[in-house]
């Protein structure tokens, strides 16, 4: 995986806003307006390390804001892969797939009302979650492929979690005091 050539070939001026790409090179969130942020360049890049994209993967972008997560993921599956980027807004959705016009392996979705993730294009070899959920979200683990890597916030802490299949077990429960 080469992330210096992916951040290379996408550089994140391209997808911000015109009032914000004096500030690309910072190594800070930037808005992006609608309360949407397009994230930092070291946790960008940490997560894709984390998540660990290759060649051919067919990859979940959740959040997928500007497009620039969108557009490094598709740089790193390459030609034989395929990214699937979802949006909760429907203003950030628009600026994303203007920002990707012409990126081959790639299609956009608006989120759907309750649904996470997008069901209708599982499996996915990756996930990547761009928003901290408030625990861990089985409806997008669900969606990876057995081996299957998911990575994103946590109530604040980076996730790496990686899908095995199913077992049986009893419940996991506390002594009662």
């Amino acid at each position: 995986m080469d992330l210096r050539a992916a951040f290379a070939a996408c550089p994140r001026e391209r997808f911000l806003p015109p009032e914000q790409q004096p500030y690309a090179g910072l190594d800070h969130a930037l808005p992006l307006g609608y309360d949407v942020t397009c994230s930092q360049p070291t946790t960008v890049r940490r997560m894709l390390e984390l998540l660990g994209p290759r060649p051919g993967h067919r990859v979940l972008d959740v959040g997928c804001g500007s497009g620039w997560t969108t557009a490094l993921l598709a740089h790193l599956v390459g030609p034989a892969g395929r990214v699937v980027g979802v949006e909760i807004v429907p203003e950030v959705l628009a600026f994303g797939r203007a920002n990707l016009t012409g990126t081959a392996g790639v299609e956009l979705h608006l989120a759907e009302p309750g649904v996470l993730g997008w069901p209708r294009g599982a499996p996915y070899d990756r996930v990547l979650v761009s928003a901290d959920a408030p625990h861990l979200p089985s409806a997008l683990v669900a969606q990876l492929v057995p081996g299957g890597v998911l990575v994103g916030p946590v109530r604040g802490e980076m996730l790496r979690v990686e899908r095995h299949g199913r077992y049986v077990f009893v419940p996991l429960r506390t002594l009662d005091p």
